[in-house]
């Protein structure tokens, strides 16, 4: 019995191990073809990083549209320094039990990628991207609640 019991708790932690796991992509070109790729999928990017105050405050209400907004797939898209993905980045996302989708994007050139997102995007984070159906919309702003963000959301979807 006491193997059972160590076998499914071992089974119960590697799963969870395992959705801690992000992503990283070199280039935002390789997310927009690996994650952003269902045509028939309305995704909500949320551009952020976690030595950005603003952008923590805000993820809760991207937590909270990823669990009640079933119309739409919430994807963070982290800023973070690719040497600091184990030491800080995974265990923040453990710490505040992030569900959403998080990917690492390490590409600096953002002269490069910056337009490709929005053409007037000056590169200030939090920033909020809305793909449907390969249309845009962006908005270089914090959401102070779930509600104000829902409502963006909805109002563009829609």
């Amino acid at each position: 019995m006491k193997w059972y019991i160590l076998g499914a708790f071992m089974f119960l932690f590697s799963v969870q191990v395992q959705a801690q796991k992000v992503a990283v992509f070199d280039r935002y070109a390789d997310i927009e073809k690996t994650v952003l790729n269902d045509e028939n999928t309305t995704y909500v990017v949320n551009f952020w990083a976690t030595w950005c105050a603003p952008c923590v405050q805000e993820l809760p209400h991207f937590e909270q549209l990823n669990s009640e907004n079933k119309k739409v797939k919430v994807v963070l898209v982290s800023l973070d320094f690719k040497n600091q993905y184990e030491s800080k980045l995974l265990p923040f996302i453990k710490k505040k039990a992030i569900k959403s989708e998080v990917v690492l994007l390490t590409d600096k050139d953002y002269n490069s990628w910056l337009p490709t997102v929005d053409k007037d995007w000056s590169g200030s984070i939090p920033a909020t991207l809305i793909v449907k159906n390969g249309k845009k919309v962006f908005v270089e702003k914090m959401f102070t609640s779930y509600e104000e963000l829902n409502q963006f959301v909805n109002s563009n979807i829609n």
